[in-house]
């Protein structure tokens, strides 16, 4: 189940892969005029399982405020396939532009083991939330 705290991090964990998201939005990159609405986001992934991982590949579902979805599938992150031995910790940050002034995202990484053993580890779904928006998703 994915937890939210005051500092706007989001996290959850798949048979010991943690997953933590902290967004934040970025005014100066935005132009709420010609709807552009962009998002900085953290991920930090902590392997706790016994098991030597490699992120092979990455899956987004991003919705904005006004219904719309994209979908978001690729090999790595950032150009990376980083290798999580048992107790390794991986972060990484990217961005989201939107055309609405809100939204929601969330995902999965699929890891491999050496053995050949693939992990689906959930990405926490969290919220797109400026300050331009009246209502927020729920």
């Amino acid at each position: 189940m994915a937890e939210s705290n005051k500092t706007g991090r989001y996290e959850a964990n798949t048979d010991g892969m943690i997953i933590a998201v902290t967004p934040q939005f970025l005014e100066d990159e935005s132009a709420p005029s010609r709807s552009r609405f962009v998002w900085a986001y953290t991920v930090e992934m902590e392997n706790g399982s016994d098991t030597t991982w490699t992120l092979t590949l990455r899956h987004w579902d991003i919705i904005d405020s006004l219904g719309r979805r994209q979908t978001v599938d690729g090999e790595g992150v950032v150009g990376q396939t980083p290798r999580l031995e048992p107790g390794d910790t991986f972060r990484y940050s990217s961005g989201a532009p939107l055309s609405a002034p809100s939204g929601m995202m969330s995902g999965s990484y699929t890891f491999v083991s050496d053995a050949g053993e693939e992990l689906s580890a959930r990405v926490p779904a969290f919220s797109l939330d400026s300050p331009y928006d009246r209502v927020r998703p729920s």
